[in-house]
């Protein structure tokens, strides 16, 4: 959720008094690594993924399957075995950090993956890994699952364990109770700076799919809309899970061109990884977690959405602070003045200081648009740093803006390089499936690389892009804008892209006049030496995604609404109830175990 400072933490009015404080001194530690890390050259190719996990907790004698609120003793157990590995001098299989939910923890391998394509073939193993590990720590009666978001959270009656009523003095959520949110100081200030810069609690209303005896919801409350899903908190998006993955690139010029290439890839993913069709207990009309993420990392005021006039606040910011990213910042030739057609705010102060201190006017803009957001927490003993040494008030912003994809500077004091973090996709079932779009991501950044590839399209057709990547079954039933050539740049922007399906982007179009990403990856593993049990493996799992992409197999979200609706007790009313819970999360966690084949979701691939 960002870089966490160390003390004594201030209150949100306290700490908007320091805002300024903190940027000018983000900017200046900005400056300090760029100056020093600027010129870096032939980094490895270095690459990790993040998965996120719930842990839950059956109780079989009620048919009833809930969120554990143990996640934080079980994490206390995973990082004390870490921290006596590393005491050994032991190399440790997968860190853990905590995360927004109590239900909660996020496993990471224990090292990077190395550069070469073999390194590709060991996720699947450490994923595996991870999950035996974390589940040492459980009870007889609790799992550990990668669901994007718990059916059931917020819904009457109980799915937290322990139970707590709702309607706390932090959360005070209608639905939650304060006990969903991790109590460890980093989540709760973050929830409280976004709650109170921007002066109310959270909005959610999820469009719900309307089955043949479904109901209105909640149409007597204030900030509810008809045929909509209700939610008042951060938990219900942020308390859900997903899968990430940050790549270490040569030096910064290749960082800046990932970055771009890759923000146009996140709705293509997103659409491919959909997970998240329940929400309060009620089958919706989406198909992923993202606007709701959108909707609750929302600390805008009322002035800088253009609800009002801006009076006391300096900008009109035209996005979230946690959403698509809002300029290309590649010193690539392909870049046109065009495709950052959406004229985001930024900082002309701070963008004037970083040009004059040398930095260029593409990276200068991404930077001080980033630096318009204040920072959500500030403590008192780490307000005076030396901005030679430290990157703490600069990453207390870049982290904090939550966009689809991340452009990484190297820490201070370190010998890790420029990083891109791809953020957008959803947590599968499997480890299979995790493992497989996770090489996909890294392979289509070796692609990119390799043979200069251009899939620049305006930014704005970026946003439709992931407005059409939320619908129901967007895999099969959407096109999303594409660029038609990505080997050279053409004079004019109008004739460069269209709407292709994902099955036409992955898999390539019937004329041939697009190849399609699963070919340039088999082109490029023609042209690398790679062994035959190596190419084998990484074909498998290429293979998976572009079945996926055809529609011959189900995304998850699919899979999971179509279990509800065929479950013998669902009552054509959008409503999962607790049974149809209950047994949704117990096959999960077969299929996740390789304990029952489903190929509908899987096709014939197995699960280790």
């Amino acid at each position: 959720m960002g870089v966490f400072p160390q003390g004594k933490l201030l209150t949100w009015e306290q700490a908007k008094q320091y805002a300024d404080h903190i940027r000018n001194h983000g900017i200046n530690q900005f400056l300090s690594i760029y100056n020093k890390a600027k010129d870096r050259e032939n980094d490895s190719l270095l690459w990790g993924d993040e998965v996120e996990y719930m842990i839950i907790v059956y109780d079989d004698e009620n048919k009833n399957v809930k969120l554990s609120l143990r996640a934080q003793d079980i994490l206390k157990e995973l990082q004390k075995e870490v921290e006596e590995a590393l005491r050994k001098g032991q190399v440790v299989d997968a860190l853990w950090h905590p995360e927004f939910g109590a239900f909660m923890i996020e496993g990471i391998p224990g090292i990077p993956y190395g550069n070469s394509l073999k390194s590709l073939t060991l996720i699947e193993q450490n994923m595996n890994l991870r999950r035996k590990i974390a589940s040492k720590y459980l009870n007889s009666n609790e799992s550990i699952v990668t669901l994007v978001s718990f059916p059931r959270l917020g819904c009457s009656g109980q799915f937290l364990e322990p139970h707590h009523e709702p309607l706390g003095p932090v959360l005070k959520s209608l639905f939650l109770p304060d006990e969903a949110l991790n109590p460890s100081a980093k989540f709760q200030a973050g929830n409280a700076g976004v709650i109170c810069r921007r002066g109310s609690n959270s909005i959610l209303n999820v469009p719900i799919f309307h089955d043949k005896k479904s109901q209105n919801l909640f149409i007597d409350h204030e900030e509810a809309l008809p045929n909509h899903i209700y939610m008042d908190s951060a938990v219900f998006a942020s308390g859900c899970c997903c899968l990430q993955t940050t790549i270490q690139a040569c030096n910064i010029k290749e960082a800046r061109k990932l970055y771009d290439q890759l923000a146009v890839f996140c709705p293509i993913m997103l659409a491919l990884t959909a997970a998240a069709p329940i929400w309060r207990g009620y089958l919706s009309d989406i198909d992923c977690r993202w606007f709701t993420l959108v909707k609750t990392a929302d600390d805008r005021t009322k002035e800088e959405r253009g609800l009002e006039p801006l009076k006391n606040d300096r900008f009109l910011i035209n996005k979230s602070r946690y959403d698509s990213i809002a300029y290309y910042m590649s010193d690539d030739k392909a870049l046109k003045t065009e495709y950052n057609d959406l004229n985001s705010a930024y900082d002309q102060n701070i963008y004037k200081k970083l040009i004059d201190n040398g930095v260029d006017g593409l990276l200068a803009r991404h930077i001080s648009h980033l630096f318009i957001r204040d920072p959500l927490w500030v403590s008192e003993e780490s307000l005076f740093q030396d901005d030679e040494s430290f990157l703490d008030h600069f990453e207390h912003i870049n982290s904090t803006n939550w966009y689809s994809v991340r452009f990484k500077p190297p820490p201070a004091n370190s010998d890790i390089g420029w990083r891109v973090e791809f953020r957008c996709m959803e947590v599968q079932i499997t480890d299979f499936e995790n493992a497989a779009f996770v090489i996909f991501i890294v392979l289509l950044t070796r692609v990119i690389l390799s043979y200069d590839l251009n899939f620049y399209i305006p930014i704005s057709k970026v946003d439709e892009n992931i407005i059409m990547a939320c619908k129901r079954d967007a895999l099969n039933t959407e096109k999303f804008w594409f660029r038609k050539n990505v080997f050279a740049n053409s004079h004019g922007i109008e004739d460069e892209f269209e709407q292709m399906t994902i099955n036409e982007i992955v898999n390539g179009n019937k004329d041939n006049k697009f190849p399609g990403l699963f070919n340039m990856m088999l082109q490029y593993l023609d042209s690398v030496n790679i062994d035959i049990e190596t190419r084998y493996h990484l074909e498998k799992y290429l293979e998976f995604v572009g079945m996926r992409a055809s529609g011959k197999i189900q995304t998850t979200a699919t899979w999971i609404r179509n279990f509800v609706r065929s479950h013998p007790n669902y009552k054509l009313d959008s409503i999962v109830s607790q049974e149809i819970n209950y047994d949704l999360i117990k096959m999960i966690e077969k299929i996740q175990k390789g304990q029952v084949m489903m190929p509908e979701l899987l096709g014939e691939f197995k699960v280790r």
